[in-house]
């Protein structure tokens, strides 16, 4: 049995510690860095402080902020061209997982020269990357969910396909990661419960994902843990900064464990995603039970060790009762049919997206076309399996 493990970067973690920016471009060899945040961040008061602070330490900073939520390929072709045309040779993304995932592949594709389609995770096409000149990254989260910031790629739609691809190289990694609390305490409750939700759903996928991994088997376990204990607390008082602090840490651990896998959780959202502009989190949230169920038979055994691990009662149900009962204190729809006009849902165009998607492969239980179509039509009706 031959496996490759890989781990995360360089973090820093603290109260406070985006004021340590400039040390982290010292550390990363950044003299001219772009900036890169969504449009809806970038006039926020500790966004304009953070901006402050880096044009007082360089002659020149650029900025980049032409996208918002679920980006697409565009977004990142403006955005390479800002970067070239300031001659950048570094990346600063700060905000949630879109800005993350646009920033990344910003300084992964300033030097290539194929589309960016051509680096979608499929087998070895990482392999056709030009990878002398991708470009440092330092990214900060403002919010904990997605962990982009520990994560290896980018998830971006191609707006001519309408799907939501998976970009992939080592080298998107982070050179230094900042998990500061401080920028999320202004997150609003919803916000704070879907992207909680979206670590939730990386840390169980990956956990009970098929295959020989205890380092992830660990993180992830652990980083459920720290869910279990702060995320409710995190919803009900944003400035409770150690729940914070231990929410960004499961966002970045979920997505350090993920690389055992995902599954159908997210095999089911992100063609919700690219086709109706679901937020992400929202839609692992809504999918979660209905996968959990569908797949009962072959991960009972590792839920109920996680349950031993949570101080949940030691059976599957006892789990299930626990996720249902997270969605209704925040206020989670039960059903896909709620947040999506379900005589615009094409079964069959989502449940194709759906098997094609690369976390496909990581599901417990071998996957159809019909599987997906039989899940989305039990998160439509709202009844488990």
């Amino acid at each position: 049995m031959k496996l490759n493990w890989n781990y995360p970067t360089t973090v820093w973690t603290g109260e406070n510690r985006s004021n340590d920016i400039i040390e982290a471009c010292i550390v990363s060899k950044i003299k001219n860095p772009l900036f890169v945040t969504d449009k809806d961040l970038i006039s926020l008061p500790m966004t304009i402080k953070l901006i402050e602070k880096l044009r007082k330490n360089f002659k020149e900073l650029n900025i980049f902020s032409k996208f918002s939520g679920n980006p697409i390929g565009k977004n990142i072709t403006d955005g390479v061209e800002t970067y070239n045309n300031a001659k950048s040779d570094g990346v600063i993304a700060f905000g949630g997982g879109s800005a993350l995932d646009v920033g990344k592949a910003i300084a992964f594709m300033c030097c290539q020269t194929r589309p960016i389609w051509d680096f979608e995770d499929i087998g070895d096409y990482w392999k056709r990357a030009n990878e002398n000149k991708i470009s440092p990254i330092i990214a900060i989260p403002t919010t904990a969910g997605t962990g982009s910031e520990t994560g290896r790629a980018s998830a971006i739609i191609n707006e001519k396909t309408g799907v939501k691809k998976i970009i992939f190289h080592p080298k998107f990694m982070p050179t230094v990661v900042i998990l500061d609390p401080i920028l999320t305490i202004d997150l609003p409750p919803n916000i704070t419960a879907a992207t909680g939700m979206d670590a939730l759903a990386h840390n169980l996928e990956a956990f009970c994902a098929p295959g020989f991994h205890p380092m992830a088997d660990g993180i992830a376990i652990e980083g459920m843990k720290l869910i279990k204990n702060s995320l409710s607390l995190a919803v009900r008082d944003g400035h409770n900064i150690k729940a914070r602090s231990e929410m960004l840490a499961a966002a970045s651990m979920g997505s350090t464990a993920f690389q055992k896998g995902l599954g159908a959780i997210h095999s089911l959202s992100h063609p919700v995603n690219a086709q109706f502009n679901v937020h992400h989190g929202l839609s692992n949230a809504i999918f979660m039970p209905y996968v959990l169920t569908f797949n009962r038979n072959e991960i009972s055994e590792k839920i109920i060790s996680i349950c031993d691990y949570l101080d949940l009662k030691k059976s599957f149900d006892s789990f299930i009762k626990w996720v249902m009962d997270l969605r209704k204190e925040f206020n989670i729809p039960h059903k896909l049919s709620d947040i999506v006009d379900e005589k615009k849902i094409a079964l069959d165009k989502l449940s194709e997206m759906a098997f094609h998607d690369p976390s496909t492969a990581g599901n417990p239980k071998k996957l159809t076309k019909e599987d997906m179509k039989n899940m989305y039509q039990h998160s439509i009706s709202g009844d488990l399996f």
